[in-house]
């Protein structure tokens, strides 16, 4: 399944870059395609089922992109997936897809906590710091944990920063040998 899903998101993922497409519409369009298809039982029946010929298949996937105002290449590329048996792996291909195209744009994923709900404005002064010591573009999910007292972690691919004031304490303790 990797593989298949790292070729269709590799490929995709050209197309969007070679093609200088809107990247953020292209992928909210195939992550709603992705959502739909996880939400209609119907719809993954009848793209799924191979007894039922690829011309119908395609046939609802137009009346969906008319209806939804899916780009033409969203379009296509679903069509490709429908006509190779490549339905059922949507999900992972779209997740994979915006992993490559994330770092093609210079993005890199980070999960940040905080003590609390962090505003616009501190959410973004946060990914501002996050970008000086990365050096890349930074595009996060943030979660709470009380027990950080204050401050925030961020995990960056598989480096940790500690900002938090539990952090902090415990590294005065080591500090002090206690």
């Amino acid at each position: 399944m990797a593989s298949v899903t790292s070729t269709y998101a590799r490929a995709f993922a050209d197309a969007v870059i070679d093609g200088r497409l809107d990247a953020d519409k292209t992928l909210a369009e195939v992550r709603s395609v992705a959502g739909l298809l996880a939400e209609s039982r119907d719809l993954r029946q009848a793209w799924e089922t191979p007894s039922i010929p690829a011309r119908q298949k395609r046939a609802v996937l137009d009346a969906l992109a008319k209806r939804e105002g899916y780009s033409v290449t969203t379009r296509n590329f679903v069509a490709v997936l429908i006509d190779h048996g490549r339905v059922p792996f949507l999900a992972s291909i779209v997740a994979q897809f915006e992993k490559d195209l994330g770092a093609r744009l210079g993005f890199v994923d980070a999960e940040v906590t905080t003590a609390r709900v962090l505003s616009a404005a501190e959410r973004a002064a946060l990914e501002g710091q996050a970008a000086k010591l990365t050096g890349k573009k930074i595009r996060a999910r943030y979660s709470q944990d009380p027990s950080i007292l204050g401050g925030a972690t961020m995990r960056v691919g598989s480096t940790i920063y500690d900002g938090s004031v539990k952090g902090r304490l415990e590294r005065i303790r080591a500090a002090i040998g206690g």
